[in-house]
């Protein structure tokens, strides 16, 4: 009865439910910098989105954004490095969310805070049984 109350038979879906957070998160991570990659004047624009918020060095730092969100991207679809990339997106987000939306409400704030909350379960589960990861252990 404990069992099927609590539902442990689905803690079997744990390795696939992994997986599929960790391409969805990738992917997303991907299409959401593409266009600052192959446009110069989408970088541009978000270096002076970065500018506004009072980023430091914005024109520096927009292409380290991108750069990071696209390579952490690819290593969680791929399940390799699963952990320092759910380190560097966490930190990357934490960061984003003081500077961009602490003053926000709730609502506005909620998706900035599942990234960083997605980023360190990544960084504290890894990437599972389909990962590249386990390759290397």
């Amino acid at each position: 009865m404990k069992r099927l109350l609590f539902l442990e038979g689905l803690s079997r879906f744990s390795d696939l439910s992994l997986l599929l957070l960790r391409l969805l998160t990738g992917a997303f991570l991907v299409w959401g910098v593409w266009d600052n990659i192959v446009s110069a004047e989408r970088m541009a624009e978000f270096a002076s989105f970065m500018a506004q918020f009072g980023f430091p060095a914005a024109s520096i730092l927009a292409p380290l954004s991108v750069y990071a969100q696209f390579t952490c991207g690819v290593l969680l679809i791929a399940g390799l490095f699963t952990r320092g990339a759910g380190v560097v997106m966490a930190v990357h987000f934490v960061v984003g969310f003081l500077m961009v939306h602490l003053a926000d409400d709730f609502r506005a704030q909620f998706p900035a805070l599942v990234l960083v909350f997605v980023s360190l379960h990544f960084a504290a589960a890894g990437g599972g049984r389909f990962a590249l990861d386990r390759l290397f252990r």
